[in-house]
């Protein structure tokens, strides 16, 4: 089973890469193949809202509109079995590189309706508060709306905040564990 683990924060020591790194060793454990990808070291612009609106990711289920590190992890993800996307909650929604990531996938998948290459892969959201943790239920219901355009299936929901970290890093490695364990065939 091939996982892809998403990590959506600039902070590489911080509590959404503990989070990742959580889900890599739960899953790893579970026997997976796992790569760990940290959006913040890539080039993914933000959708450029292309040919009035829709460009090619309406037609041809890629984004051809701008030209970045975008297409290759599209690819990574519609090959992958499942995802894990970690990310930091800034003001109660994911993270600016997690929603560019978001809205350009989302925009080449949900179009494609049941035939969309995550249709039925599992996903696990984690929303990562390292503040107030105010805001995490929104930033884990936005997640949940994008699985549901892209036609995933949610696996797991996971709020975690600096106060519960000593506990929920934990869930969120035995999450990733069970997720492979329960669904390799």
């Amino acid at each position: 089973m091939k996982v892809i683990v998403l990590q959506a924060s600039p902070n590489r020591d911080g509590l959404t890469a503990a989070c990742a790194a959580a889900a890599v060793e739960g899953a790893r454990a579970a026997g997976a193949e796992v790569e760990d990808v940290r959006i913040n070291d890539l080039k993914i612009a933000r959708c450029n809202c292309c040919g009035n609106g829709w460009g090619g990711c309406r037609i041809n289920h890629e984004c051809g509109g701008v030209q970045d590190d975008f297409q290759a992890l599209h690819q990574k993800v519609n090959a992958a079995d499942a995802l894990v996307f970690v990310t930091p909650v800034y003001w109660g929604q994911p993270s600016e590189a997690a929603k560019a990531f978001m809205d350009r996938f989302r925009r080449c998948e949900a179009t494609r309706g049941d035939e969309s290459a995550t249709a039925g892969k599992y996903v696990i959201c984690v929303g990562a508060a390292g503040g107030s943790g105010n805001g995490t239920m929104t930033c884990l219901g936005e997640m949940e709306r994008w699985c549901q355009h892209i036609r995933a299936e949610r696996w797991d929901l996971i709020p975690i905040t600096r106060r519960s970290r000593s506990y929920k890093v934990d869930t969120i490695r035995k999450a990733a564990e069970a997720l492979v364990r329960e669904n390799w065939k």
